[in-house]
């Protein structure tokens, strides 16, 4: 099969003919047991830090040593995604990773770890992540027909879902079983699925003589992101969806004093909205987004229906019509991020994919990450379920707005572009 553009309208077409494709096929089962271990990584440093501090300020600030590294990095990781061999990136990154989660399993077997040990290896392992995750985003169109890229993005979210979903709930398991040791050297091996499947892609990228990694380079990909004011539509609405509509930190909160329930509702919530996105998921492999007539109309409902979704769980004091509201926010969520990535993917040339992905990515994970603390700071002051509903009012409010100004993503369409 061809991997050659093509103008022809995407076919409706089973959302696993995607995975025909040899070499997504290896990376898409290669990162979902990797990113699997990862889950479990992030579940066991939270429980950790709890259990050597008892303190949720230190816990929060592991956030803080997650985005900032992240954010200041990827400047440099999406020109390096543009301008080297990604796969021979990702080798990299991958093995990086492989030995920051060995460490963490060493000196938490030895009895060695502090706080500072696990902040300071979180920071690597971000700095790690802002040359990985925009070289992986950028080399998966590269692997599939144009015409399949709705499927791999539809796919890709399948697989984010699922290892949330195992790695959570896995992770406590074999943390009681194993100790936290046991969750870190499950992450370290798991690495090597994803670096196993990168050496067996027989995909070799052309990579341009003229690209470098430089100042000038970063700035000709904020530069172009800023001329698509179709990207820069839909990184906006992104930042300020999660900002406003991100109540996860307060499910505690909501779990007990709103919904009186315990340890057992907090984790059905949990799960609540990563399930319904995973079922959404599955849902639009079959349904292929491109084609869409008014994808940019779709994904602007779609973030409607997120927004209206918040607002009705910070209503809600029913636990059933809580779990089936959060669930409704991860299945809107979906389809927004689903439309998101093959938009931007569409309308970005290959050679400046690294630099787009890692603007984006300050975007999508700034968003909730600042809005945790917006949250937070609402809910001290006047209650969760305030906090809550005014953001997801907010939320309303700037997908309204974005509605009416961003004249580019109302009339977007798929056949007209490609």
């Amino acid at each position: 099969m061809s991997l050659s553009p093509t103008n022809a309208p995407a076919r409706k077409t089973s959302p696993y003919k995607v995975l025909a494709n040899r070499d997504y096929r290896l990376l898409w089962f290669g990162q979902l047991v990797s990113q699997i271990g990862t889950q479990m990584r992030l579940a066991a440093i939270g429980w950790q830090i709890y259990v050597l501090t008892h303190d949720p300020l230190q816990l929060g600030l592991i956030g803080i040593c997650r985005i900032v590294p992240l954010i200041f990095f990827s400047f440099i990781g999406g020109p390096a995604a543009d301008a080297k061999d990604r796969r021979r990136l990702l080798l990299v990154t991958e093995t990086i990773l492989l030995f920051f989660s060995a460490v963490l399993a060493l000196v938490t077997v030895t009895g060695v770890v502090t706080v500072w040990w696990i902040y300071g290896i979180t920071i690597m392992t971000s700095i790690a992540n802002a040359f990985e995750r925009p070289a992986y985003s950028a080399l998966i169109p590269s692997l599939v027909p144009r015409t399949q890229l709705g499927n791999a993005m539809s796919l890709n979210t399948v697989n984010f879902q699922i290892s949330i979903i195992l790695g959570s709930g896995l992770g406590g398991t074999i943390i009681a079983i194993f100790g936290l040791q046991g969750a870190y050297i499950i992450d370290a091996v798991s690495y090597l699925a994803v670096t196993l499947a990168l050496l067996l892609i027989k995909h070799r990228p052309i990579v341009k003589s003229g690209n470098r990694v430089s100042v000038k380079a970063a700035f000709e990909g904020i530069h172009f992101v800023w001329k698509q004011k179709i990207l820069v539509s839909i990184m906006l609405l992104d930042f300020f969806a999660t900002f406003f509509g991100t109540s996860r930190l307060l499910l505690p909160v909501i779990t007990t004093e709103v919904l009186h329930s315990n340890e057992v509702g907090f984790g059905l919530l949990s799960a609540s909205e990563f399930i319904g996105g995973l079922l959404c998921s599955l849902v639009m492999g079959w349904v292929n987004v491109q084609n869409l007539k008014k994808p940019g109309i779709v994904l602007l409902v779609a973030v409607f229906i997120y927004s209206l979704s918040i607002i009705l769980f910070g209503f809600s004091n029913w636990f059933p019509l809580s779990m089936l509201f959060l669930a409704l926010s991860g299945a809107a969520d979906t389809v927004s991020m689903v439309l998101r990535q093959t938009i931007a993917q569409l309308v970005t040339p290959d050679e400046l994919r690294g630099r787009m992905q890692s603007i984006n990515m300050i975007f999508f994970m700034g968003g909730p990450q600042l809005g945790e603390m917006e949250a937070g700071i609402v809910a001290k002051a006047a209650g969760a379920p305030f906090s809550v509903v005014s953001g997801g009012i907010a939320c309303m409010l700037v997908v309204l707005s974005i509605s009416y100004y961003a004249r580019q993503l109302r009339d977007y369409r798929f056949e007209k572009n490609h």
